[in-house]
């Protein structure tokens, strides 16, 4: 179990002078009432695969799985390709063990270039888990796939697979308006047009930035004992910047967060961005990329460094983890002040600490703490007051 002391968190980059007031303050926001970390479970199966991705915490008991049981995706394969991971484990917090919810064949015929398991993830109120693949042959974006979104039962079988021109590597958190007989999903697609990660532009000689990401509107029907159906599909916006990255196999729109007003809240990782999406269960036409964002941009740089997944935290607040090192930070998006952030991975091996080790969140049930993942270490997380 780690404690990070304030000296701790000044040394490696971090400081809030507010918090130095009074110790009988309010907290201002969620995370100055995290104080631990610990690690839970390892998130390697017995197959092997590695880099841990998404984080869904079950609200129910469902088939196999039991109520607050943790599922994870894993996007990596033993030999540490990424895109190949074909697995989901689920840890027991009543018993502190692991084990393996699902497992896939690297090449399922129904999905366009195989599997590798992304963040893309959720359970509907029936049971259907929902998950989304970002497949590769060789570990990179030069053989990337188009992959597709997978449906499997209550025991982690597959079911079908749902492919087609609007999806192109279902990349980042699922947010998800579950009615029971019906549900809305936004996810982002992060894979159109993509090159190799050695592909250099002529002028600029860097990796080209492809403004085509994208972020999906799935309306399902769920009949009755019957698996989701696919009804419509809309794209509510168009324009965010996607990278291809050897070490990180593709940079693009992470975090979903849906508000109660409707509104979507997305991560721009290479554009240091939150922005929000008006009237994303709605609108008929997607937002597009004007200037420099797509969306209102709620916020921007600061310390936010390669934004990756988000959720609600309390107070209504916004938590994004960073891509580029160990920290999370949270944001008012009423205010779009950028409220705190704590390091919740110091590891000086990266530099800057942390870095490339953070990727999914997610909520406890009793709203007090959260997980994440260590991608490094292959590990879930807790953070805790």
């Amino acid at each position: 179990m780690r404690f990070l002391s304030l000296k701790t968190l000044a040394a490696v980059g971090f400081a809030c002078s507010s918090l130095l007031g009074s110790a009988q303050a309010e907290p201002r926001g969620f995370l100055e009432t995290i104080h631990r970390h610990a690690t839970l479970a390892s998130t390697s199966p017995g197959n092997g695969d590695l880099n841990p991705y998404a984080i869904f915490v079950m609200p129910q008991d469902s088939g196999v799985l039991h109520k607050n049981d943790v599922l994870v995706t894993n996007f990596n394969n033993i030999t540490n390709l990424q895109g190949t991971g074909t697995t989901i484990v689920a840890y027991h917090p009543e018993t502190g063990n692991i084990s393996e919810f699902a497992s896939l064949p690297a090449n399922l015929p129904a999905c366009p270039g195989g599997v590798g398991l992304t963040t893309a993830l959720t359970v509907l109120k029936s049971g259907w888990v929902i998950v989304g693949s970002a497949p590769s042959k060789d570990g990179s974006t030069l053989t990337k796939g188009d992959g597709c979104l997978i449906v499997l039962d209550t025991k982690g079988k597959y079911v079908t697979a749902w492919k087609g021109p609007l999806i192109n590597a279902p990349w980042g958190d699922i947010a998800a308006l579950d009615r029971g007989d019906s549900a809305t999903l936004f996810i982002s697609m992060s894979g159109y047009d993509l090159p190799g990660p050695y592909y250099k532009d002529p002028v600029t000689h860097y990796p080209p930035i492809i403004h085509k990401a994208t972020v999906l509107r799935l309306d399902l029907k769920i009949p009755q004992g019957q698996p989701p159906i696919l009804d419509k599909q809309t794209v509510v916006a168009s324009g965010f910047s996607a990278r291809a990255d050897r070490d990180n196999f593709l940079f693009g729109p992470t975090g979903l967060a849906l508000d109660t007003d409707g509104t979507l809240y997305v991560t721009d990782g290479y554009d240091e961005e939150v922005t929000a999406i008006d009237n994303a269960l709605t609108r008929t036409d997607a937002v597009t990329r004007s200037g420099d964002a797509v969306g209102r941009i709620i916020s921007r740089g600061g310390l936010l460094n390669w934004p990756l997944a988000m959720m609600w935290v309390p107070g209504h607040h916004l938590l994004v983890s960073n891509g580029r090192n160990g920290q999370v930070v949270e944001i008012d998006p009423a205010t779009k002040k950028q409220v705190y952030a704590q390091w919740i991975d110091n590891d000086q091996a990266q530099q800057p600490p942390g870095n490339g080790d953070l990727f999914g969140l997610a909520m406890t049930p009793d709203g007090k703490s959260f997980y994440y993942v260590e991608d490094d270490m292959n590990t879930l997380n807790i953070s805790t007051p």
